[in-house]
């Protein structure tokens, strides 16, 4: 079409290049203004008016969420975590980039000159592609994140639920229940060792009201383990032995014969579903679910986050390897992390537990939402090729908000179930769930309110601790109870991660 056409139809002449490449510049942040400059009436208004009101309903949305920045984020890191969310904000973007692209190409169509030179109509083409690529990339940025982030979903979370749970109920995601029961596994393995070791047990039992989490801490050198009754393991470890070795052999024992030996031989990870039941059969408690994360795995689930900020009281050497993480305060990358977590040197299995226990409560509380949907790339790597869990997809949802409540209004408190409470060689099992369920129903808000609040006990004759009030001696003799207990005469443990007395210790109080 000739600008005489043009100017015969009712239209503006058409703009030189310049003007032109303006107007279709103007396209990319307000659609339709080149078809409203050209008297396309309709379609500009159509175009336009789409667009304004779809700014607005954002804008609407936004401010209906509220003002509260971390509730905001905790619904869109929820929002990210459902597949037909996912599905369905990847279908919009999609669908309104290319009709955000058509519309750009078409605004220079109606007012590039009719009748240009050949080096004009190629700066304006090479000018027009580098406008679309401003719409494209962060449009194929969004699809490539939600094509992730759907994919690790899929991969971790599996979209089958348990048939012998109660199905998921959106309203009541945990069907009554005031607790829900979590088994947090840090598997080992390494080129040089056979087999996966569960070096690391903790069952997080959560309030799903208030949020109020009591870790229980498992060592692992707990033995005679015991198993649910008509089980191929019960048979083959009977009573009153049961397990002729350590709590972390059970997996692996499993692994090594799923099909004989598992309780669900066709669950998705047969040991690790294996292990959660029997660490709940042992104490007494219905754990839900389980996550399972490699230990070395770990060390990018931190650096994907940025790193943990951590106060470290006393050096802690890396052991074999050399290092030493110097006291203050410090952010620590992925590898220092793991050592935090995992160093014994100077320290044993039950010191080790409770910087565990520490590096948890750090976690939950420097990682928001925000980090998880900046970082989300990194993370979902470092989680597809490290973590493992038998929560389904249904629940996940429900397991953020949960989080989201016990980093923000709940308690966390630590209940180690170490010696001299416990005796790892020859454990009172009828005890241990006495003082789990005591723990569980009284450590919540602040049963443990300072990690030096100290109850008492005294040894029996097999070696386990009964609780008890503290005695007359140690009062008369000035003694504290942890002396009274071990006979040593240091006051009190030296690290965190020994449990005297029968309440759980509030992490807040215990955790530099």
């Amino acid at each position: 079409m000739t600008a005489e056409d043009d100017q015969r139809d009712g239209a503006p002449a058409r703009p030189g290049t310049g003007r032109a490449l303006l107007w279709t510049a103007a396209s990319v942040p307000l659609p339709g203004v080149a078809h409203l400059r050209m008297r396309r009436k309709i379609a500009g208004t159509v175009i336009l008016g789409a667009y304004l009101a779809a700014i607005l309903g954002l804008v609407v949305w936004g401010w209906r969420l509220g003002s509260d920045e971390t509730s905001t984020m905790t619904l869109l890191a929820t929002m990210a975590l459902q597949g037909r969310w996912l599905l369905s904000a990847m279908g919009v973007v999609f669908v309104v980039a290319v009709l955000w692209l058509a519309v750009i190409v078409h605004s220079w169509v109606i007012v590039r000159p009719a009748e240009a030179p050949r080096g004009s109509r190629v700066l304006g083409a090479a000018v027009v592609l580098l406008l679309c690529l401003t719409v494209a990339a962060p449009s194929a940025l969004a699809l490539h994140g939600g094509y992730t982030a759907y994919q690790t979903l899929n991969n971790v979370f599996h979209a089958d639920e348990d048939p012998l749970m109660p199905p998921h109920d959106e309203a009541d995601p945990w069907n009554g229940q005031e607790r829900v029961n979590v088994l947090l596994i840090g598997s080992d393995s390494a080129d040089n060792r056979y087999g996966v070791r569960t070096d690391s047990m903790m069952v997080a039992s959560m309030d799903t009201a208030t949020g109020d989490t009591v870790l229980v801490g498992l060592p692992r050198n707990l033995e005679n383990v015991h198993f649910p009754e008509d089980s191929a393991l019960a048979e083959r470890y009977p009573e009153p032995y049961g397990f002729d070795l350590l709590l972390n052999d059970v997996y692996q024992t499993v692994a090594e014969e799923p099909e004989e030996l598992a309780l669900n031989p066709n669950a998705a990870d047969p040991s690790a579903d294996t292990l959660k039941k029997v660490i709940g059969h042992n104490l007494g408690l219905e754990i839900g679910y389980y996550t399972m994360v490699d230990m070395m795995g770990f060390r990018d689930l931190i650096d994907a986050i940025g790193g943990v900020e951590v106060l470290i009281e006393e050096p802690i050497p890396y052991g074999v390897h050399g290092g030493v993480l110097e006291p203050g305060l410090r952010r620590l990358n992925g590898h220092d992390a793991l050592w935090y977590g995992r160093s014994r040197t100077n320290s044993d299995d039950y010191g080790r537990m409770g910087r565990q226990g520490c590096l948890i409560k750090y976690v939950a509380e420097q990682v928001d939402p925000m980090t998880v949907l900046t970082s989300y790339r990194r993370l979902a790597g470092a989680t597809e090729r490290t973590l493992s869990t038998d929560i389904p997809q249904a629940k996940v949802p429900a397991f953020v908000e949960l989080a989201d409540r016990v980093t923000d209004t709940g308690s966390m408190s630590t209940f180690q179930l170490s010696p001299p409470q416990v005796n790892t060689a020859n454990p009172d099992w009828e005890q241990i769930r006495a003082l789990v369920a005591e723990a569980i129903a009284g450590g919540s808000p602040g049963g443990g309110d300072v990690a030096e609040e100290e109850a008492s006990g005294a040894p029996v004759e097999d070696g386990s601790a009964e609780p008890s009030e503290p005695s007359e001696s140690a009062e008369e003799d000035g003694l504290t109870e942890w002396q009274e207990y071990t006979g040593l005469d240091e006051e009190e443990p030296a690290e965190p991660g020994r449990q005297v007395g029968e309440e759980p210790s509030n992490l807040e109080a215990l955790c530099p």
